[in-house]
């Protein structure tokens, strides 16, 4: 039997086209909107999504952050009070357990936002690599509920809730990858109407300006409902698969697909993994595989038109005819077209005048070799074949880090 997120009944209300997703059953998209309006909504106006099927582990103790810098990529000693930071989970062989957000709640707390399904996997990582005395590390799944606010008037709606609640100037000045609150402390400073606690973060899933909004189990209906009708006609439910393409345009990967048991090596994300002059700057669970690393790529690709292959139906990457490694991600991304070979977005600053896009296939190839920007490979699965363009990034003038 499929789980189910608190959010089930509005899904169903509002006519979502529910779906098997890794277990739980969640919107495609809404039968009024349709997976490309929704896309577009979030860069004109803002999208309400359900995370709920998320995974959040905690990690608590004195020696909470020895675990952690063991175990992330990232440098968890220099993360300060009220920030978060994207890492990825390696195991020995340097495959990617999952990505995830860690976030310094105060001293001795971390919180860890993780995949779907993935909340026991990292726990029980964690468990079995702690080696200090003072760390507890909870599984957190049934305790919280969590939706997703994303796009241009979310800042404006969230600041109305907040002066209805608790901390209505909170907001100004906010960096991209910091939070406030805690959506266990009932006498936080930040607090939605009906006093009900919440963590409010500045990140997302889309690129675009926005926030996850994390609360109470049974605050979450109510938190959906507060921003609907908060919003009005300003912000509209939101399925996963715009989530996909909202994505994939701003490089953003997936777990277990676009990383996964495979070695982390030569991705969009090596930001991840501490380097300073090209060498590493902390030892971690993994590290040692950087030493002599395997010759593995993980690379962004645009096409030329709206056409797509089936990542999920054995897609090759072809280069000149050979078999060069598999399509792990591919997507029509709605806001983005080509002028005279030059992608450009809806928000572009210099896009064309009464540019109008059709659309591109977009996504990540798996490949065994290094190919530089503007390389061609053809995409082949049992149906088409697709020329595409290695690049360095997909959806120009994404707002994610804009300030507020």
């Amino acid at each position: 039997m499929l789980k189910r997120t608190p959010l089930i009944e509005p899904h169903r209300k509002l006519g979502g086209e529910l779906t098997d997703f890794g277990g739980w059953e969640m919107p495609l998209w809404y039968n009024k909107t349709g997976a490309v309006k929704e896309h577009l909504f979030v860069l004109e106006k803002s999208g309400l999504f359900d995370i709920c099927h998320m995974c959040l582990v905690r990690v608590t103790g004195e020696n909470a952050c020895d675990l952690l810098q063991h175990c992330l990529t990232r440098n968890v000693e220099k993360l300060a009070y009220g920030a978060c930071g994207y890492t990825m989970i390696l195991n020995e062989q340097a495959y990617v357990v999952d990505d995830c957000i860690v976030y310094n709640m105060g001293e001795n707390d971390y919180l860890l936002v993780v995949n779907s399904g993935r909340g026991k996997i990292v726990a029980d990582h964690l468990k079995a690599h702690n080696t200090f005395a003072k760390v507890n590390v909870n599984d957190e799944q049934d305790l919280f509920g969590k939706v997703d606010l994303q796009g241009p008037t979310s800042v404006d709606i969230v600041r109305r809730l907040l002066a209805k609640g608790k901390g209505k100037d909170s907001l100004s000045g906010l960096k991209y990858f910091r939070f406030l609150g805690d959506y266990t402390d009932k006498n936080s400073d930040i607090l939605l109407p009906g006093n009900i606690p919440v963590l409010l973060s500045r990140t997302g899933y889309t690129g675009e300006v926005g926030f996850e909004i994390i609360v109470p189990y049974d605050k979450t209906l109510e938190t959906w409902n507060m921003i609907l009708e908060e919003g009005g006609d300003d912000v509209t439910p939101c399925g996963l698969a715009c989530r996909d393409s909202l994505r994939v345009g701003a490089v953003l990967p997936l777990s277990q697909q676009d990383v996964g048991p495979w070695p982390f090596i030569n991705t969009p994300w090596d930001f991840t993994i501490p380097r300073k002059d090209g060498k590493l700057t902390k030892k971690f669970i993994g590290s040692t595989v950087y030493d002599n690393p395997p010759s593995s790529y993980v690379l962004p690709f645009c096409g030329f038109d709206p056409r797509k292959v089936d990542a999920h139906a054995n897609a090759e990457v072809l280069l000149d005819g050979t078999k060069i490694g598999v399509v792990s991600t591919c997507v029509n991304e709605p806001a983005i077209g080509r002028v005279d070979g030059v992608i450009y977005g809806l928000a572009s600053p210099d896009k064309p005048a009464n540019f109008k896009p059709r659309g591109l296939s977009c996504g990540y190839v798996r490949v065994d070799r290094a190919l530089s920007v503007g390389s061609k490979v053809t995409l082949k699965d049992e149906r088409r074949s697709i020329e595409v363009e290695i690049v360095s990034d997909i959806r120009p003038g994404r707002t994610s880090r804009i300030p507020i």
